[in-house]
C-alpha cells in the first residue's frame, strides 16, 4: 500500500552505496544472492529464539533487496535479474514465517501455517497477473522500472517487513499478530483476484496496422 510512496525515498538513500558497489565491480545479481543468504540466517536465529539478531538479518536482507535494484539501474536492468529477485524474495518471506514456527511449534504452528497459505494467495495473484500483464503489454506507471508488473494491494513489501519487525519485537504474541496480518493478506489476495479478473476479461488491445 505504501510501496509507491516509499520507493522514491529509498532510491535516493541507496544511490551512494550503489555507486560504491558498482565501482567495486559488484553486480546486481551478486547483491541479490548475498541478501538472500543473509535473509536465510533468520531461520536458525528464530528457531533458537535470537529474535533481535533475526531482526537484524531481516533488515539487512531488505537493504540488499533495495541495493540490487539501485545497482541494476546504474549498470543494466535485466529480466533474469528481476526474475531472481522476486523468486528469492518470496522464498525469504516464507522462510521467516517458518522460523517462527520452529521457535515455538506448539504455540505458533497453526498461525504460521495459516500465514503461509495467505502468502500463497498474495504471491500467486501477484505473479499470475504479472505474467499475463507482460504478455498483453499492460503498463504499470506506479513501478515503471520494475521487471514485472507490480499489482498493488493492502499488504505489499513495506507492510510485510513491518509485520516481520513486529513479530520479532513481540514474539510471544506471534500467533495473534500472524492472524491479524493474514486477514490483511487475504484482503489483498481477494482484491487482486477481482481486479485482475476484470482487467484481463477485457479484450486485449490489438496492434495497430500501419501501411508501409
Amino acid at each position: 500500500m505504501f510501496d509507491p510512496k516509499i520507493l522514491p525515498v529509498t532510491r535516493k538513500v541507496l544511490n551512494t552505496p550503489a555507486r560504491m558497489l558498482v565501482r567495486l565491480g559488484v553486480n546486481a545479481d551478486q547483491v541479490t544472492i548475498a541478501g538472500f543468504l543473509i535473509g536465510l540466517l533468520t531461520v536458525p536465529l528464530l528457531a533458537f529464539e535470537y529474535y533481535q539478531l533475526a531482526l537484524v538479518a531481516i533488515l539487512l536482507n531488505r537493504l540488499f533487496d533495495g541495493l540490487d535494484g539501485a545497482v541494476a539501474r546504474r549498470t543494466q536492468l535485466t529480466d533474469a535479474g528481476g526474475f531472481l529477485d522476486i523468486v528469492l524474495d518470496f522464498i525469504f518471506y516464507s522462510a521467516v514465517v517458518f522460523g517462527f514456527m520452529l521457535a515455538a511449534p506448539e504455540q505458533n504452528a497453526i498461525a504460521a501455517g495459516v500465514l503461509l497459505v495467505t502468502f500463497m494467495g498474495t504471491g500467486s495473484t501477484f505473479l499470475a497477473f504479472a505474467s499475463v500483464a507482460g504478455k498483453r503489454g499492460i503498463e504499470n506507471p506506479a513501478y515503471p522500472s520494475k521487471s514485472l508488473h507490480y499489482m498493488s494491494g493492502l499488504t505489499e513489501g513495506f507492510e510485510t517487513i513491518l509485520a516481520f519487525v513486529v513479530f520479532c519485537l513481540w514474539p510471544q504474541h506471534f500467533a495473534v499478530l500472524a492472524y491479524v496480518f493474514a486477514v490483511g493478506c487475504w484482503v489483498t489476495a481477494i482484491t487482486r483476484i477481482v481486479a485482475g479478473y476484470r482487467t484481463l476479461k477485457q479484450p486485449a488491445a490489438k496492434p495497430e496496422n500501419r501501411n508501409v
